[in-house]
């Protein structure tokens, strides 16, 4: 899709959730969001990597980001609950959740994956969302504009040989925004999916260790989509799985 020229203050004044914010698309778009005028809520599994984001954000003249360090393998419905309190009394509305954090696992049989691998790799891309959105929603109905946007891939929309646990959370991820797209139709909550394609992060390098990462396009590349999903600019885009590198 053609997107249109967002003004350099789109996100002016709006509060935004980055899964994963530490590193790679996470933090492209933590820092993208930042220079479009919003206030981040940085959540990731290493608190330096926070920190690093944090400080870049404020050397930059953004507003002061929030930090939570949570390892969502382990966390549970109630950390996410509190989290969804946390957020109400300290910025009284949410406008807008990017769920980015994923897990890989390793590509191999399907015959040959271990239940540990399966197991986690739902727990951190299925699982960990359903409870965060579920936690955050009432909080996201407050915004006069909100959008959720999950993170899909190629490999969700067609499964590929190998790359089973991966895929089959990725096809799940789709399926979940669908669901959410429809019940909320009718409200101020839009919800979407961007398959972000290849892109120089180390998820891609371990897929894919041979391949040349100079030839690939960087997180700071794709941000336009993200920046147009998240702007009041997509109000009427819901229920959609956008790819952030269309093919020509």
């Amino acid at each position: 899709m053609q997107l249109p020229p967002l003004s350099e203050n789109s996100l002016k004044d709006k509060v935004i959730l980055v899964t994963g914010a530490g590193d790679g698309i996470g933090r492209a778009a933590a820092l993208s969001f930042a220079r479009a005028g919003a206030t981040l809520i940085l959540l990731g599994r290493t608190v330096s990597k926070l920190e690093a984001v944090y400080d870049e954000i404020l050397s930059e003249g953004g507003a002061e980001p929030a930090i939570v360090p949570l390892d969502l393998c382990g966390a549970t419905l109630s950390h996410y609950q509190q989290m969804a309190q946390t957020i109400q009394e300290q910025f009284k509305r949410l406008d807008g959740v990017l769920h980015n954090a994923s897990q890989l696992g390793y590509l191999r049989p399907f015959a040959q994956i271990p239940e540990k691998e399966w197991q986690d790799i739902m727990q951190v891309n299925l699982t960990s969302q359903f409870y965060m959105t579920q936690a955050l929603l009432p909080l996201l109905l407050q915004a006069p504009h909100a959008s959720v946007i999950f993170t899909s891939s190629g490999v969700g929309r067609k499964g590929r040989a190998y790359w089973g646990s991966y895929a089959v959370s990725k096809f799940a991820t789709e399926g979940m925004m669908q669901v959410l797209a429809d019940e909320y139709a009718n409200s101020k909550v839009r919800f979407n999916c961007i398959n972000p394609g290849a892109t120089r992060t180390k998820m891609r390098a371990k897929a894919y260790p041979a391949e040349d990462a100079n030839q690939l396009k960087t997180p700071e590349d794709i941000m336009p989509l993200y920046l147009y999903l998240m702007s009041d600019q997509s109000i009427d885009v819901n229920g959609q799985s956008l790819d952030a590198q269309p093919k020509k």
